[in-house]
């Protein structure tokens, strides 16, 4: 990816969906030519000269100081992983050419990773990669996620654009998908020159115009917890709340697990799903036929 591009982009669309009231400025003028704030108004707000700001929207992050990030972010009101994807950007830009080298990438799931997964027999759970490819899964979480696990290799995002069930699966299609690209563009902030990563995106923008769309709005996100319907093939609507933990020892890799609420009728869905998981053989599991390290 171009990290210059990257920076110009990002930067120019967190200034336009400022607006001055929102930024506690006076709106002098009636015709504003920009949506947004101005690059005057952003450089006054983070305390550095208009002529700074315009190199820094420009795309050239080289030399930019920790309190410059913090100051731009914070005129910019970016949130926490808004915040941290400037600074990847600025840390890439500032790389050498060593350090650029993409990271070493778990390959395969360590033996003890399908043990714990194995041993997690009340909660769905799932295991994928930074591409989005579901590694491995629970019994309870590839019946869950049957439709994905359908396909000869699991990936939520070629799912989520390219499958036409996925609109059905997922109930809210739109704003899953879009806080499925917002993490994928924190995912490309972190490894800008990951080729693997970089042709998937290719190749989602040249399939679908919806992730397209949303690749070029530059929204970036945490996946780290929150609430998911899916309307799943033989049981129906479930609500469940997700929990994502990177696997510290596994560049890489995340294992995610989903609850129920008590009591609910999403609860009573999911004791059906791992008695119909525990009958059900076809549900397949790719971690079986990938090499373990």
């Amino acid at each position: 990816m171009d990290t210059r591009t990257e920076v110009r982009e990002f930067l120019s669309t967190r200034r336009a969906r400022l607006t001055p009231s929102q930024a506690g400025l006076p709106a002098f003028g009636g015709n504003r030519r920009v949506p947004g704030l101005r690059r005057e108004e952003v450089s006054l707000l983070a305390g550095v000269s208009v002529d700074y700001y315009t190199r820094l929207e420009r795309g050239d992050l080289s030399g930019v100081s920790d309190s410059v990030l913090d100051s731009l972010a914070r005129a910019l009101q970016l949130d926490e992983a808004e915040t941290a994807h400037l600074f990847d950007l600025a840390r890439t830009a500032n790389a050498s050419p060593v350090a650029r080298k993409p990271r070493k990438k778990a390959e395969g799931l360590r033996p003890s990773i399908l043990r714990l997964l194995d041993a997690m027999t009340e909660a769905p759970a799932l295991v994928r990669n930074n591409y989005f490819d579901y590694l491995a899964g629970n019994a309870l979480g590839r019946a869950l996620y049957a439709p994905l696990f359908a396909e000869p290799a699991p990936n939520s995002a070629r799912f989520a654009f390219l499958n036409p069930a996925a609109q059905d699966f997922y109930p809210e299609w739109e704003r899953n998908t879009q806080e499925l690209v917002a993490a994928m563009r924190g995912e490309a902030g972190r490894n800008p020159y990951d080729r693997k990563l970089t042709d998937l995106v290719g190749e989602l923008s040249t399939r679908s115009d919806r992730f397209r769309t949303l690749w070029a709005a530059h929204n970036v996100r945490f996946h780290r917890t929150g609430v998911k319907r899916l309307n799943h093939p033989v049981f129906g609507e479930l609500e469940l709340t997700y929990e994502a933990f990177e696997l510290p020892a596994d560049a890489g890799l995340h294992l995610s697990t989903y609850t129920a609420e008590p009591g609910s009728a999403s609860a009573d869905k999911l004791k059906l799903l791992a008695s119909w998981a525990a009958s059900d053989a076809a549900v397949p599991d790719p971690s079986r036929t990938r090499t373990t390290r």
